[in-house]
């Protein structure tokens, strides 16, 4: 390898190959993980490659404040979903396109997954991916990760948190006990403002270890198999790049489909349909497509909302609406402006100050699919959701009693004061039936897509990835980021993404968890 730990961000590779240990393709959350560990942890020579550029001194990324601005820019992928039958087909799905990836893109909003989800993963065939199996791994994430409570400094978060308080829920401390029905102040992957994104963490300074080498700015064309069905690199846009050890595959819940069925791994009929052969049927490819859709409740503030905040939703709400249910199913953030991305193309009025409650689905049953557009790698893959479309109409429901619960909310002593009017839906949507009409047609999503490439028993044919993360089918490959979850988890991802990358370095090195030991990390 050539000039190690450099970073490359036009510069071509001159003779066309460049060759490797081991290759991550695509630098976001979880591929900024893995490669920095992998090399922490080992001599080998490890490439890191992302298409989008490095985030190091760019304040547009690093600073958190920031983050809405970053929207439909050159950092986002912008992805546009297909017609929806019930849902909002105008939602755009914003995906990072930068070094971080989404953890450089979004408003840092830390979780660890709840042990139930966890138990769910492991009872449905991801062995060693329970509670128990996990925790180390978050564990690491954290002690690498500054994490921090939102302080309550902005009245008006505040003033919704007494309030829910008043509705019957108890304050609780996220990540600090099993979560609960209850609301309370969020903890953030942020230092005094500053995003702490995976590879704010785990790689800057670029250049700190000399057997990696991070390509920017670089797409991924395909990955590379040879006669026996064994990965042995990439193609790029600047080159062909070869790994003598294994290939892992961190480009999203959108993307890693993409590049592997570009790789003719995936659903044969459709890859003979696209125009690329099939090399591996793997039925699972874009199959199983979750995510959390999120409704919005908006009202004009009856006085100017203080501009204190870290970023804007600093406060979050779970609620059991399902009876039988054991655990909350139903999420709320509160938001400190007028959240009316989809709300003001449909005609609804907004506001100058005002605040948000946005209920969100936590285990939505309805699944989409990705698909390929054609054989070109330059084209974006189709999306579909197919929100609130499972058969027995849970989403719906569930949003439809969120948006309720919102307005309860709402008019409870401590948040009244601070209303003038309800923006959206507004006073006239009342019933349930009209209720469920606005919530689907002006539903956004939490950015939360997951999913397409799901990890399950190695006996399992639905399954597109083993317990250990390897593609199946395949050798020397893997898949290390939200496409494999099996199942949808209750809170925001990002932190679990990261501890998915931990894991996926220990399991490509074949580390045992059970007798991990503290680690001197290189910094």
């Amino acid at each position: 390898m050539r000039n190690k730990g450099s970073l490359r961000t036009e510069e071509p590779i001159l003779d066309g190959k460049l060759s490797c240990d081991y290759l991550v393709l695509g630098g976001g959350t979880a591929g900024a993980v893995v490669a920095a560990r992998l090399a922490e942890e080992t001599e080998a020579e490890v490439v890191l490659v992302e298409a989008g550029p490095s985030d190091e001194g760019d304040w547009r990324v690093l600073e958190l404040w920031n983050w809405p601005n970053l929207l439909g820019t050159d950092f986002d992928y912008d992805y546009t979903i297909e017609p929806q039958e019930r849902g909002n087909s105008l939602i755009r799905h914003s995906r990072g396109k930068v070094l971080g990836g989404c953890s450089s893109h979004n408003s840092a909003i830390a979780f660890r997954a709840p042990d139930y989800d966890l138990e769910v993963w492991e009872r449905s065939g991801a062995a060693g991916w329970g509670p128990e199996g996990t925790r180390p791994y978050y564990d690491r994430v954290f002690d690498r990760v500054h994490v921090e409570t939102i302080p309550p400094d902005n009245t008006c978060t505040a003033a919704f948190v007494e309030a829910a308080v008043q509705a019957g829920y108890p304050l609780i401390r996220f990540n600090e006990e099993e979560l609960r029905e209850g609301v309370g102040w969020l903890q953030i992957n942020a230092r005094a403002g500053i995003r702490q994104s995976s590879s704010v963490a785990y790689l800057h300074p670029l250049g700190r270890l000399p057997n990696l080498t991070v390509l920017t700015e670089t797409r991924v064309l395909r990955v590379l198999l040879d006669g026996g069905g064994e990965a042995v690199g990439a193609e790029t846009s600047r080159g062909t790049i070869r790994a003598r050890g294994e290939v892992i595959l961190c480009c999203g819940a959108f993307d890693s489909p993409k590049l592997l069925m570009l790789s003719g791994i995936g659903p044969e009929e459709h890859l003979r349909e696209a125009g690329v052969p099939c090399r591996v049927d793997l039925p699972g490819v874009g199959e199983h497509l979750l995510d959390h859709p999120e409704g919005v409740v908006i009202w004009e503030a009856s006085r100017p909302i203080p501009p204190i905040s870290r970023q804007g939703w600093e406060a979050a709400l779970f609620a059991r609406v399902d009876p039988a249910s054991e655990v909350p199913d139903l999420m709320f953030h509160f938001g400190t402006s007028a959240f009316d991305i989809n709300t003001s193309q449909l005609g609804y009025p907004s506001a100058e100050h005002a605040f948000s409650l946005t209920p969100n689905v936590m285990r939505a049953r309805s699944e989409g699919f990705v698909r390929l557009r054609s054989s070109d790698p330059a084209a974006p893959p189709v999306i579909d959701f197919r929100y609130f479309t499972d058969p027995d109409g849970y989403d719906d429901w569930i949003m439809t009693e969120g948006v309720k619960l919102a307005r309860r909310i709402a008019e409870q002593p401590a948040l009244r004061p601070w209303v003038r009017r309800e923006l959206a839906p507004g006073p006239n949507v009342r019933d349930d039936g009209q209720v469920s009409e606005y919530a689907r047609r002006s539903a956004n999503t939490v950015y939360h897509p997951a999913g397409t490439c799901r990890m399950g028993a190695p006996d399992d044919p639905a399954a597109v990835v083993d317990p250990q993360l390897r593609v199946r089918g395949v050798g020397r490959l893997r898949v290390a980021d939200a496409s494999v979850f099996p199942t949808m988890i209750g809170t925001n991802p990002c932190i679990t993404c990261m501890m998915i990358g931990e894991k996926c370095a220990d399991l490509v090195l074949g580390a045992d968890a059970g007798t991990l030991q503290p680690r001197e990390l290189a910094r």
